[in-house]
């Protein structure tokens, strides 16, 4: 039964160790693919005729274009922590002129912020002017944050969940992704440390809100986790060598 569980134990855990490594061979390719997409020329926002087939494989992080007027009194606001500091992400409807509304992030502003750029309650549409905004293509971030839920009512928002903010701001043709207005300066080089287009500007002579500042992040520790279960099976053949020694030597000592 020991020898069993033992070869049990080993068989899993370089199970383990190749299944960890044959991840990161799919994050690198992941890495190596949405790098070359965010540096890619931008293309026109896919319409409503291709949302069924948006999906994250195909188009997360997609630079693109979209051309509309801001439907500014349907302004939310989510909680965001960046390394300007914590604040909010101002999302605002842009409206085609086919009718369809797409949620942009138009950028980040801090906690002082947060009162003016709530719209005020009551107001109506306000005349925007027409516009072409450029940046990347985000799917949707359902629910709230962590132990957080989203409240509407409150204009309370902890992710960027696009069909509860359609819903809450009456949208009636929302696509079923949003735009990080700006792009993010990859000259650094690190897809986990992906900065802004420009350096950061003090709070005190920033003009808000401030795009661009996407950050791009891929969990990457599957070397390491396919090296401690390569461990722990090279522990159990080390363990298995203690035990065979130990019952010679006992066979041995009962011998004599």
């Amino acid at each position: 039964m020991l020898a069993l569980l033992g070869v049990a134990l080993f068989v899993s855990f370089v199970g383990l160790g190749s299944w960890q490594l044959q991840r990161r061979a799919w994050k690198l390719a992941l890495i190596e693919r949405v790098t070359e997409r965010v540096r890619s020329a931008p293309v026109a926002a896919p319409g409503p005729a291709q949302w069924p087939q948006v999906d994250a494989t195909q188009y997360e992080y997609l630079p693109v274009t979209l051309s509309g007027r801001f439907l500014q009194h349907k302004t939310v606001l989510a909680q965001a922590a960046t390394e300007l500091g914590s604040g909010f992400w101002v999302i605002t409807p842009l409206q085609a002129a086919d009718g369809s509304q797409t949620l942009v992030n138009r950028g980040f502003v801090p906690a002082s912020e947060r009162q003016a750029w709530l719209p005020e309650s009551g107001t109506s549409a306000s005349e925007s002017p027409q516009q072409t905004i450029t940046g990347l293509l985000r799917m949707t971030e359902p629910g709230g944050g962590f132990l957080r839920d989203n409240d509407a009512q409150q204009q309370r928002w902890y992710s960027r969940d696009v069909a509860a903010i359609a819903a809450a701001q009456g949208l009636d043709r929302p696509a079923p992704y949003f735009i990080d207005e700006g792009r993010p300066n990859l000259a650094r080089g690190a897809m986990d440390s992906a900065g802004m287009d420009s350096p950061v500007v003090p709070a005190a002579h920033a003009v808000w809100p401030r795009p661009g500042m996407t950050v791009i992040t891929f969990h990457n520790s599957h070397l390491v986790y396919a090296l401690t279960w390569y461990g722990m099976a090279l522990m159990v053949l080390v363990a298995a060598v203690v035990v065979v020694r130990w019952e010679k030597r006992r066979g041995a000592h009962k011998t004599l």
